[in-house]
């Protein structure tokens, strides 16, 4: 099979290549999927150059965890009555070597999910980390028809699919971002208000916007960055829950946490509770199946250009998914 992959850590350019590799066989209980096309998503970005530690100690790693395509094999112990079915699939490069930046991929049989006849192989390959992160993050921050909430870079992969999560459950949504086009973005996911932090004064319109009760819960893509600015907006009892941070550490103002009561909430997609997973499948489908999602996608590359995808990613230049077509 034709698939990109590294040996070593570092610049998109210096390290990935594409040549043949084996074609995987599935084992008991797993399946083959014929991919269509590979997410690429930050996370990717940042174990291709070094700066997670993923793909630490792996002699050859094929990139990405996102991916949609079709079953065209099965293991034992697997219903052959899958073979042929559409799939997106999840957690590709998460604890393995071989993800989905690849002609074909084989995976234990429950991380390939039914892609609703309506949706697209391009759709359902934005799904994986982007859109259960979201589901995950609006489920912990609470989201009903009584709840203000506030995403942070509301034009961002998990931002745009937390504002329609959140709407879908009745909840008012305001969204950061940092341009006119991404705040287009954001409004088109459904956001009540969308708020340009380069410009404007954040606090003080949310303040305004809420009647000065703040925000119930903050749904936060940089945690390092944004902490002292999430206790600005949020409401006494409110939560911050986060699922990212481009530093690694961050002082914790815990008399100011105190004093709100809040509540920190933290999220990593790729190991949550294996009930709270079935519940964000179960839901997601229902909403694809229904027509409820809006996708954004920014760029579709060929295998050959994967470099040109990761830059992409790695620059925040793309405004919406970024996608490897492999068929």
């Amino acid at each position: 099979m034709k698939a990109a992959f590294y040996t070593e850590t570092g610049i998109a350019r210096d390290v990935l290549r594409i040549d043949e590799l084996p074609t995987p066989e599935p084992g008991v209980g797993e399946i083959r999927v014929k991919l269509k096309y590979s997410g690429v998503n930050p996370s990717d970005v940042k174990s291709r150059g070094g700066t997670v530690a993923r793909s630490v100690g792996l002699p050859l790693v094929i990139p990405h965890s996102d991916g949609a395509g079709v079953i065209d094999k099965v293991g034992e112990g697997v219903s052959t009555a899958r073979l042929g079915e559409r799939v997106w699939v999840f957690n590709g490069q998460w604890n393995r070597q071989f993800g989905t930046a690849a002609e074909f991929i084989v995976l234990p049989a429950q991380q390939a999910v039914p892609l609703p006849a309506a949706t697209s192989f391009e759709e359902g390959a934005c799904l994986g980390i982007p859109a259960l992160t979201a589901w995950v993050a609006v489920h912990h921050a609470d989201c009903s028809s009584h709840t203000r909430v506030l995403v942070q870079g509301g034009a961002g992969a998990v931002g745009r699919y937390a504002i329609q999560f959140a709407k879908l459950r009745g909840a008012f949504v305001l969204a950061t971002v940092s341009s006119e086009q991404k705040a287009a973005h954001a409004r088109s996911a459904g956001a009540d208000q969308v708020l340009n932090y380069r410009v404007e004064d954040v606090a003080a319109q949310v303040k305004a916007l809420t009647e000065d009760h703040g925000v119930d819960a903050v749904i936060e893509v940089n945690f390092s960055a944004n902490l002292l600015p999430d206790l600005d907006v949020l409401a006494h009892c409110g939560k911050i829950v986060v699922y990212g941070a481009q530093t690694d550490s961050a002082t914790l103002p815990l008399r100011r946490l105190r004093g709100l009561n809040a509540t920190l909430q933290f999220i990593r997609v790729y190991d949550i509770a294996r009930v709270l997973r079935a519940q964000a499948i179960d839901s997601l489908t229902r909403h694809l199946a229904h027509g409820e999602l809006r996708h954004q996608i920014a760029q579709i590359y060929p295998l050959d250009r994967i470099a040109d995808a990761h830059d992409a990613v790695e620059s925040g230049s793309a405004i919406g998914n970024v996608l490897i077509a492999l068929d």
